[in-house]
């Protein structure tokens, strides 16, 4: 933003930066009281990605998926500050070299069957996906549709409360509608019942299923 900035300038900005930002973050969900939480499930998912990206080039085989791109963006932040991308650089090289390699991302041959896939990503959508984003953000949408000021939601043993956030709610909506497209793959709903996703896909956790 400010290249040829002095110490004095930048250190300005810098305090500018800190008074906008820092007082946002209990609105994103990050505070003292789920600070731990964060952490755990960023080391969590780089655990259960690392054996996964050692046999392909992306999630679902050797070309990008939307699923790459909605991931990356999340882990290519993480990245890009220097106290996480030590603990990727030492943890996790596959996921490293996955995050690299989606700056400029090709189509290098097919994705793979599910059966390639399972041994390694199921665990990753039980945990992340099943066990702890789409409870969150079910509970975020209820919370939205209720009008609240904030929410809380048992994740894991642990309380995580936050004010609900608008495109979140929008977010679950669309991957609800897109369920609803392939809602007679019998394959697929399998898959998502197994890894604890359909309930709050098909709306079953709104109506206590």
């Amino acid at each position: 933003m400010a290249p040829d900035a002095g110490e004095e300038e930048l250190e300005q900005t810098a305090q500018t930066i800190r008074e906008r930002m820092v007082n946002r973050v209990w609105f994103v969900g990050s505070s003292a009281h789920t600070a731990q939480q964060i952490e755990d499930s960023f080391k969590d998912t780089l655990a259960l990605l690392e054996p996964h990206l050692a046999k392909r080039p992306y999630l679902f085989g050797r070309r990008p998926a939307f699923a790459d791109f909605g991931l990356w963006g999340q882990l290519y932040n993480t990245h890009r500050d220097p106290t996480p991308r030590a603990i990727i650089e030492v943890q996790a090289p596959n996921t490293l070299s996955w995050i690299e390699r989606m700056l400029d991302p090709k189509a290098e041959g097919d994705f793979e069957s599910w059966d390639n896939l399972a041994a390694t990503l199921k665990p990753l959508l039980n945990d992340q996906v099943g066990g702890l984003f789409l409870p969150w953000s079910h509970a975020n949408a209820q919370a939205i549709e209720q009008g609240a000021e904030s929410f809380s939601i048992e994740l894991r043993g642990g309380s995580w409360e936050q004010k609900p956030q608008k495109y979140h709610a929008r977010s679950l909506a669309a991957l609800r509608a897109r369920h609803r497209s392939v809602s007679n793959d019998e394959a697929l709903n399998a898959v998502l019942s197994e890894t604890g996703c359909l309930p709050y896909l098909a709306q079953l956790a709104q109506s206590g299923q």
